[in-house]
């Protein structure tokens, strides 16, 4: 084999090297495509006199699926702090939530109850 074929042939079988620019251009695309996470939300319940222990269980149970032990432990902590977090989520459904909440309804169980109970939500910092 002659020292040009030899040449040669190392050229055909050797990948071009990546500069250091292309590469960085690379991984800063890849970095560009990827989604990012979106901003959460806690859901807040807010504590009223107007609205008895159960229809707090029940309420939790039918809009976020909680337990019945998990709807005591929420209303027990609405009803000492005066708020509870019912759920870290994204906004969109955080606002769903809150809705829910506020078109639950009155409480059966305490005559001078009005309507639904309050809820807000707010950004994690």
């Amino acid at each position: 084999m002659s020292e040009d074929q030899a040449v040669l042939d190392e050229v055909i079988v050797r990948q071009p090297a990546e500069t250091e620019p292309e590469t960085k251009r690379r991984k800063d695309a890849k970095k560009d495509h990827r989604p990012q996470p979106q901003p959460r939300y806690n859901v807040i319940l807010w504590d009223d006199p107007d609205h008895s222990y159960e229809y707090v269980i029940f309420m939790v149970k039918e809009l976020f699926r909680f337990p019945i032990e998990r709807g005591f432990q929420i209303a027990k902590e609405v009803d000492s702090s005066g708020r509870a977090i019912l759920l870290t989520t994204t906004r969109e459904h955080a606002e769903l939530k809150r809705d829910q909440i506020h078109a639950f309804g009155k409480d059966q169980y305490i005559d001078r109850c009005k309507g639904s109970m309050s809820a807000t939500i707010e950004p994690i910092e």
